[in-house]
């Protein structure tokens, strides 16, 4: 089949792709690789799933008719009720029809003029323009410990969970990965279980959520002042309307600073890292927010091995992403859950019956991977995208990602990355991100459209200096001190560069809109002769 445009992926990103790029009169096919609409919420149900992100603002702000009619129930929206809000957007734009499920694609090839695309199932597709929409966290991560083959119970990973659900009650459950997916599911779980054990490797920092429900006053304030909101959050760092303070953690007394975190840590969820501007700048700043933090964790939990062992030391916060949590801490005060700290007591293999760690065997009946995802270029490198010369997307990035604005690669002309590595992508709320990407290229569309141009490739030059300057961003911070999903440490062998943008929402923005101002610079374009 033959299209104009052809995007990879079916979740936020690719849907409004698609519905901006239909808006320019372009054809477009969306190739989904499951079995249903919605990216990462269609696969992530496992229990206590639910958005890190204020409902309000982890939604489109394409259309204002839709902002007003769509009612979120909670502060913080579940799984369940953020795919309820993707189909209600499907159905509302018509997007079904051209969205193409069971389509995984195994191979992209660039013939001078368009994309042929293969699937797994062996169709052929044709568009000038490939869009990637692949997500930042959509290649799930397994572990294999010896003997995992023989386990007679049931293993589940939450990025992968059976559609008609899990009957966890009763059951000896254990959970392996104590990041976003495992801190959010394990007060669920330990309701039903009859015995829950966690298996934690480093514990994370987390700020509670915070969640209620949005009563009707709630909602008609927000919806009667929602541009004013998306224009705060479009000017901000993160995209979540914070702005962060313009004063250093270190220039206040301890008694306004204390107030400052207190308020922030029943409010402001992922956002606490803007309580003070230095605080992903300056280590001393840093440890003032840390050691709050590690008081608040503490005060949740009573038994004081415990306590230690969930406690996380040994790099600052923020520089791995935070959990947002509800109940968490609290939840290892119960008596039918139990810590395993596999620093000090690795696992060593997986018995038909359980576990096995150094000090002894843990009876499971279900075994969940909660160890999350090869992060932000796991799904752009798992097919075949072969650029020009026949040079692939593996060997042009066997360092680490290179791209000139997170949206293009050099050598790959009319491929396009949404909120992909080089951009704030999981440094941001990134739906504002997806949107801010796909507005600018349907700009850059309309551009060569009316200019005749065919083709748009970013020079060398342009992406070396994009990474040298994502590059110089992040050592002026503290992120690249932690072992993060942000420096590729989740995957064993992957290259250890810094890969988001931490200029902020609102300064990738203007840069954005320099290139444009300077006549699209970094970018080259030409006019082919279009094959079909």
């Amino acid at each position: 089949m033959n299209v104009d445009v052809l995007v990879i992926g079916a979740g936020f990103a690719g849907l409004r792709t698609l519905h901006t790029m239909r808006e320019l009169g372009l054809s477009v096919a969306v190739l989904e690789a499951g079995d249903g609409i919605g990216g990462v919420w269609n696969w992530n149900r496992y229990p206590g799933a639910r958005c890190d992100v204020e409902s309000y603002d982890y939604s489109f702000g394409f259309s204002d008719e839709l902002q007003q009619e769509w009612r979120w129930s909670e502060r913080y929206a579940t799984q369940p009720e953020i795919l309820r809000y993707i189909d209600h957007v499907v159905e509302r734009f018509d997007l079904r029809r051209d969205v193409h499920l069971n389509r995984r694609m195994t191979r992209a090839e660039f013939d001078g003029a368009r994309w042929r695309v293969t699937t797994e199932n062996g169709e052929h597709w044709s568009g000038q323009y490939l869009v990637m929409a692949v997500g930042n966290l959509s290649t799930t991560k397994a572990p294999e410990f010896p003997g995992q083959s023989s386990f007679t119970g049931r293993i589940l990973h939450t990025a992968q969970w059976p559609h008609e659900g899990v009957d966890l009650d009763g059951q000896r459950v254990g959970i392996i990965g104590t990041g976003s997916s495992g801190m959010q599911m394990t007060p669920v779980v330990a309701k039903q279980a009859a015995h829950l054990t966690i298996f934690q490797r480093t514990p994370n920092f987390s700020i509670p959520a915070s969640n209620a429900p949005i009563d009707d006053a709630t909602d008609a304030e927000v919806k009667a002042h929602y541009a004013e909101r998306r224009e705060a959050a479009r000017n901000s760092p993160s995209g979540l309307g914070f702005k962060p303070s313009r004063f250093s953690a270190l220039e206040v007394t301890p008694e306004e600073r204390r107030a400052t975190y207190e308020a922030a840590w029943e409010r402001m969820g992922f956002g606490f890292i803007l309580a003070y501007y230095d605080l992903i700048l300056d280590e001393a700043a840093n440890d003032t927010a840390s050691e709050f933090i590690r008081e608040k964790i503490g005060a949740q939990v009573d038994d004081p091995e415990i306590r230690e062992k969930l406690i996380p030391r040994g790099f600052p916060f923020g520089t791995k992403r935070p959990s947002v949590d509800s109940d968490y801490y609290p939840t290892f005060n119960r008596d039918n859950v139990t810590l395993v700290d596999v620093r000090t007591d690795p696992i060593e293999r997986v018995t038909p019956t359980g576990i096995d760690t150094a000090s002894g065997h843990h009876d499971l009946d279900v075994l969940v991977f909660a160890t999350g995802f090869d992060a932000m270029t796991g799904s752009l490198l798992r097919p075949e995208i072969i650029g020009r010369d026949g040079r692939s997307l593996r060997e042009h990035w066997v360092a680490g990602p290179q791209t000139y604005l997170g949206l293009f690669t050099h050598g790959f002309p009319n491929l396009f990355v949404i909120a992909g590595p080089g951009s704030p992508s999981l440094l941001s709320n990134v739906l504002l991100s997806i949107e801010q990407h796909v507005d600018w290229l349907a700009e850059l569309l309309t551009h060569m459209r009316e200019q005749g141009a065919d083709l748009v490739e970013a020079t060398a030059e342009a992406e070396a200096g994009w990474v040298a300057h994502v590059n110089e961003r992040a050592d002026a911070t503290l992120y690249p001190r932690a072992k993060s999903y942000y420096m590729g440490d989740e995957i064993e062998g992957k290259p250890r560069v810094f890969m988001p943008y931490v200029g902020g929402v609102r300064g990738y923005r203007r840069i954005l809109e320099k290139v444009v101002a300077d006549g699209y610079d970094g970018l080259d374009f030409s006019a082919v002769r279009a094959r079909v």
